[in-house]
């Protein structure tokens, strides 16, 4: 891709980004939101998952 390209995609996804209602936009936010995973499985991968399962187990 050439750099004309990529300015030319970037342009374009910033009026499309800016063309859209203000709750639109703040949708899109919430609903990315609530698909991330926790931020310690960002951190520190699926360790504590794991030690936490393992724990959870022992407990029943």
């Amino acid at each position: 891709m050439k750099t004309n390209d990529y300015v030319k995609y970037v342009t374009q996804q910033l009026v499309t980004y800016m063309d859209q209602p203000k709750e639109v936009k703040k949708a899109q936010r919430n609903q990315r939101k609530l698909e991330r995973s926790p931020v310690v499985y960002q951190l520190f991968g699926v360790i504590p998952f794991a030690i936490m399962m393992l724990f959870k187990k022992k407990k029943m």
